[in-house]
């Protein structure tokens, strides 16, 4: 992968970002992901921020390479901090962590959003308490998919500021837009799912420690959330 040809994960990423948009790519890496929206003309302008000297350093070389210091900022700051109020960003994207991990970042630095910016997420699983901080902060979400990508399973999560919002334990759990749309990846990975938690239940059955009762519950819950969902 390198900024001409993108992963399949970051081409899926790529196609949220809205035309003309001004990104602010956080975790960016190699910043191959805004580097190639402005070979292609999709956006204006970037921000690339990187909180790691290494990937920062290789963001600045990806940039330089391509000639688009005018157009691309790399920054070295923690999270949204790489944003500044004269920036005008209208889209963010935080790819390639734990759900858990971008929501902490999006929680950190919320006064560094305006609330008007498109949001595009790809959490490395987490994804329930990622979706439950944008509805506590009245996010909706527009779009989610799911796709397999060298034996991984990735989700895309993009959402807007239209608060307030309300979304059910279950549409938490498995994606409101993923519940409607159904895709076969998505049908494939709660299948997948379904079989690994049956598995844990009875070894868990079988096993002669006792287990939490909260933890059994839950895991219960969750796998009839699933039957029921693939029924």
């Amino acid at each position: 992968m390198n900024e001409q040809t993108l992963s399949l994960r970051l081409e899926r990423v790529a196609a949220h970002v809205p035309v003309g948009a001004r990104l602010a790519d956080i975790g960016s890496d190699h910043a191959y992901l805004p580097v190639a929206l402005l070979r292609r003309g999709l956006i204006s302008a970037a921000v690339a921020g990187e909180v790691a000297l290494t990937p920062f350093h290789a963001a600045q070389r990806t940039v330089r390479e391509n000639d688009l210091q005018a157009h691309i900022s790399v920054r070295r700051a923690n999270g949204l901090a790489a944003i500044r109020p004269d920036d005008g960003i209208s889209a963010v994207s935080i790819c390639g962590m734990g759900g858990e991990t971008i929501r902490d970042i999006l929680e950190a630095g919320k006064a560094h959003l305006s609330g008007n910016e498109r949001l595009i997420l790809q959490p490395n699983g987490g994804e329930q308490p990622l979706r439950h901080w944008l509805m506590e902060h009245g996010y909706r979400i527009l779009s989610e998919e799911v796709l397999h990508e060298n034996r991984f399973v990735y989700e895309i999560i993009v959402a807007e500021r239209d608060g307030p919002v309300s979304y059910t334990a279950q549409q938490l759990y498995f994606g409101p837009v993923q519940m409607q749309t159904r895709s076969p990846a998505f049908i494939r990975k709660w299948q997948h799912r379904l079989r690994l938690k049956q598995k844990t239940l009875t070894r868990l059955a079988q096993a002669r420690q006792t287990v939490p009762q909260e933890k059994l519950e839950a895991l219960t819950q969750q796998t009839r959330w699933i039957e029921a969902l693939l029924a």
